[in-house]
């Protein structure tokens, strides 16, 4: 498959309880050797989402998986991987033996089940009871089962809820590899932070609606091209008028401290080393995820 070609396409999901929509109209594309990030608040519609995909659930819509329904796949472990939530087996079975037993429904063999298991780094934790595992250690075994048929699709709804820093940094490269061998990843999540440095592109959920879709990249520079300067300075009056007069903005923050749009960090160094005012404290942020998420797509559904 050619990298960036359409390997999902979910068309016109809609879910509703009595008379609350759940989703509305939701549709969204993974490509091959991307990394798209679902996006948004708990309750937004991810895990919805995700199981009218895999006809896991009933509602409206359709998704197709390499330009056919799920259910029309004789294997369709073999389409697609997914990883929902924790591992549902019995706590006394040890972790080889319990991916065996996946493996069987999906005819891959022990030594397709090892091949996993060394793959996601647990070879050497087979003889471990799943009631042992550690939240990181029953997130890899989820991955080793979804692995198994060796899909060009894998889905992961909130896989780093619950770990630690080590066990993210994993999950982020791992994930990054796959995609790098070119299957679909898509990965819900409502970490933005995390998203920034995993996402290749992304969807953004809000209240069961889609708000954007788009490379990252692309869907932040909707924020603004421009980066916030942070300054600390003890003259903030005068570092003010010299910032105006060069066409910048400059909002204090509290005490001696300060938030400098419409300028970047060099141009302001400058400012103040040419007008003698003293800074204390430099740097530079660019917008981010969590700046759309806040400032674009709630305010598209606030609540009046």
């Amino acid at each position: 498959m050619p990298q960036g070609g359409v390997l999902v396409e979910a068309q016109g999901l809609r879910r509703a309880f009595g008379d609350r929509t759940v989703l509305d109209d939701v549709s969204l594309t993974l490509r091959a050797g991307e990394v798209t990030g679902f996006v948004g608040a708990n309750g937004a519609g991810k895990t919805t989402t995700i199981r009218l995909m895999l006809d896991l659930a009933l509602g409206e819509g359709h998704t197709l998986f390499l330009g056919r329904p799920l259910r029309s796949w004789r294997s369709p472990g073999k389409v697609v991987g997914a990883v929902l939530g924790g591992v549902a087996g019995h706590p006394k079975h040890r972790v080889r033996s319990h991916v065996r037993m996946v493996a069987a429904g999906c005819d891959a063999s022990d030594r397709r089940v090892d091949e996993v298991l060394e793959q996601v780094g647990l070879a050497q934790a087979t003889r471990l009871r799943l009631s042992q595992l550690s939240l990181g250690m029953a997130q890899r075994v989820g991955i080793a089962q979804a692995l198994l048929g060796d899909p060009p699709v894998l889905i992961l709804d909130e896989p780093a809820n619950g770990l630690d820093p080590h066990a993210i940094r994993w999950l982020r490269d791992f994930l990054r590899a796959q995609a790098g061998e070119g299957r679909a990843v898509m990965v819900s999540s409502h970490l933005l932070g995390e998203m920034e440095q995993l996402a290749d592109r992304v969807v953004v959920l809000s209240r069961g609606r889609v708000v954007a879709s788009s490379p990252l990249a692309e869907l932040l520079s909707r924020v603004g091209s421009q980066a916030t300067v942070t300054v600390q300075t003890p003259n903030l009056p005068q570092l003010a008028e010299l910032v105006r007069e060069k066409g910048g903005e400059l909002t204090p923050v509290g005490g001696p401290r300060a938030h400098i749009t419409g300028l970047d960090r060099i141009s302001v160094a400058t400012l103040a080393a040419e007008g003698g005012v003293p800074l204390h404290w430099l740097s530079e942020e660019m917008p981010s995820l969590e700046d759309f998420y806040l400032s674009i797509a709630e305010e598209e559904f606030k609540i009046s």
